[in-house]
């Protein structure tokens, strides 16, 4: 079998399994006690901290760890949200980001925010300009992510932050990202990001470990109440084991970002004008997308269909996000592009990883043309 869904997650580092294992066996102090293994513990959070920061170019003290993005994205958004109301309760998206965004929104919607949701173009880019002239004085957050988890759309950040600053100085941006670290360059000082979060199995760390950054002088309403851990915006006993390893995945995937990109990018590249070529695949993604995602649609099929055709050939393949993968409802994502429902409904997503070879990608072309020759007649029959 071939592993194709890196976007959903990726298969961890060994020295990043090993590193964690080593943690809980040896230092399982709470590193909030007082006694020797207490303070041995807060030491390799300290320094976890210290790696994290520098991976972003940040403070250590700007760095609060997480169970993962979903978590993180509910701090940011909720927490900025509802700390910061006082100046008004108009925030900003778009109808293309993570559920773990988007149900935030609808969520504080409900509650009584206003929610401007900012259109994107049929590529999934959004125009900076229109952010920009959705901004009001009582915008409190705007949250757009930097790569989209399904096209591989990339938004144009440094141009999005310069733009809601310039508008309103006192609007916080908050920027999800899971889909970009490890594989785009990031400069959140460049962007203006004052808010930012990232989920560790994504670049080969573990799961349910995460990173938020919080710029400095901000303040998120906690949404859990208890200890003071993580300058209090996330009560409960850190994960010590979890944050170390978290550090480790930053660092290795930082150093790597460059050759990843060359690499994978030239293997997407392939798979793109293969996918063109083949006959009733529309191909959704951007030739300007981020370098691990390639995303098409088959219409006149559910995408499962597929998905299970191409693991009979060794392909291991995915629909859209993991969290929405068997909701059998036409893409957010796609219907927020323009796309019609019969593609948006019928969507495939390979994601690339860093083991994947140019032999991998001829294996997976030749699944590809094998699965769509299998699946004609059906097709055919069912339109």
């Amino acid at each position: 079998m071939l592993y194709w869904d890196h976007a959903a997650t990726t298969p961890p580092h060994k020295e990043v399994v090993d590193t964690m294992a080593e943690i809980m066996n040896k230092h399982y102090g709470n590193p909030s006690a007082l006694h020797q293994a207490g303070e041995d513990a807060a030491k390799l959070l300290k320094r976890a901290r210290e790696v994290c920061a520098a991976a972003l170019d940040v403070q250590p003290v700007e760095i609060v760890f997480t169970s993962g993005a979903t978590e993180g994205n509910n701090i940011a958004i909720k927490g900025a949200a509802i700390q910061y109301r006082s100046r008004g309760q108009h925030i900003i998206t778009t109808k293309t980001e993570h559920p773990s965004v988007y149900e935030c929104f609808k969520q504080l919607e409900r509650l009584g925010w206003e929610v401007t949701y900012v259109s994107v173009d049929e590529f999934g880019k959004v125009d900076p300009l229109d952010v920009e002239q959705a901004i009001r004085k009582d915008t409190v957050l705007v949250s757009i992510m930097h790569v989209n988890n399904e096209t591989g759309a990339v938004q144009p950040l440094d141009e999005l932050g310069k733009r809601i600053k310039e508008k309103n100085n006192r609007t916080l941006f908050h920027v999800d990202g899971v889909q970009g670290f490890g594989k785009l360059s990031v400069s959140l000082k460049e962007w203006k990001v004052d808010l930012y979060t990232l989920s560790a199995h994504k670049f080969k760390g573990p799961k349910g470990a995460g990173v938020m950054y919080v710029r400095e002088g901000i303040e998120l309403f906690p949404l859990l109440s208890g200890g003071s851990q993580e300058n209090g915006q996330r009560p409960g006993t850190v994960n010590v084991a979890s944050a170390v390893a978290v550090a480790k995945a930053m660092r290795l995937a930082q150093e790597h970002q460059r050759t990843f990109y060359d690499k994978i990018g030239r293997l997407r590249n392939l798979l793109m004008t293969e996918i063109r070529n083949i006959p009733d695949f529309v191909l959704n993604s951007s030739e300007k997308g981020a370098p691990h995602i390639v995303h098409f649609s088959y219409p006149g099929l559910k995408p499962e269909v597929l998905v299970h055709t191409l693991e009979e050939h060794g392909m291991l393949v995915s629909t859209k996000s993991a969290c929405s993968s068997r909701n059998s409802e036409p893409s957010r994502v796609l219907q927020a592009m323009g796309k019609d429902d019969d593609i948006a409904a019928s969507g495939i997503r390979i994601s690339l990883g860093w083991e994947h070879t140019e032999d991998d990608i001829g294996r997976l072309i030749k699944a590809l043309h094998q699965s769509v020759d299998q699946l004609r007649p059906l097709r055919a029959k069912r339109r």
